[in-house]
């Protein structure tokens, strides 16, 4: 499996590169010092995996790989950063992984192990769209999100989330018949969620508007909203009024 290393710095590259040498199943067929090397190298030759720094001169690793979702079939997109303040923007661009510097060989094997998964299930046809996805949204909101585990990426449309709540690092997503964990806080997967379909009603919850069905007073200040889906919800009481407003427009 072809591997590109990108790096503005020498050392970085050779780290790498004597790292992977541990997994001779992976091929390094090229380095790049810049992103600008990288593009022009991936039109004239394919590979598998790249091993993408974000921070270099002129052009970061974050715009490299928005501009490789243009591309038919992008490779699989691995950060190696020494800032894990990147990490969510990475995913955000559909990164497949992310190696915060510096790492030990166990991190790199499971990467590498993901990697191989997803190359050797032949998923790659579901990684360009999504990736063109999370770039370059037709409405400026996003339409889908994109779930990654091992072997797998699943898309999954928003239009189907019924609800949404805060779980940690992550946010779990309501389906009609299944629940999923998706990788962002909840506060930044706002940032992206069209006002007019989706309602924040809690700190950890956000619903999809046409869900609301009736809200109740069990309290001082706490209120539940019933959801057309079955499920009742918290609100409290900083958007009550919200709720309120658009229960009056349905």
């Amino acid at each position: 499996m072809r591997v590109l290393l990108v790096d503005d710095e020498e050392p970085g590259r050779i780290n790498l590169r004597y790292a992977l040498a541990r997994h001779p199943q992976w091929q390094v067929v090229a380095e790049c010092a810049s992103a600008a090397a990288a593009r022009e190298l991936l039109a004239q030759q394919e590979v598998d995996l790249v091993f993408l720094d974000v921070q270099m001169p002129r052009e970061s690793g974050i715009d490299l790989a928005r501009s490789l979702s243009a591309m038919a079939e992008p490779p699989l997109i691995v950060f190696v950063t020494a800032y894990n303040v990147y990490a969510i923007e990475a995913f955000e661009v559909h990164a497949m992984d992310y190696l915060l510097k510096p790492f030990d060989d166990a991190r790199l094997a499971q990467t590498l192990e993901r990697a191989a998964a997803m190359l050797a299930q032949r998923q790659l046809a579901g990684f360009a769209p999504a990736l063109r996805a999370y770039v370059a949204p037709p409405s400026g909101y996003w339409q889908q999100v994109s779930v990654r585990s091992i072997g797998r990426i699943e898309c999954i449309r928003l239009e189907d989330v019924q609800w949404m709540e805060a779980d940690g690092n992550y946010v779990k997503l309501h389906l009609a018949k299944r629940c999923v964990l998706y990788r962002i806080p909840l506060s930044r997967l706002e940032e992206h969620l069209d006002p007019a379909r989706f309602i924040r009603v809690h700190r950890r919850a956000i619903v999809a508007a046409e869900q609301c069905a009736t809200l109740s007073v069990v309290g001082d200040g706490s209120y539940l909203l019933a959801l057309r889906c079955g499920d009742t919800v918290a609100v409290s009481e900083r958007h009550v009024e919200p709720v309120r407003a658009r229960l009056a427009e349905a």
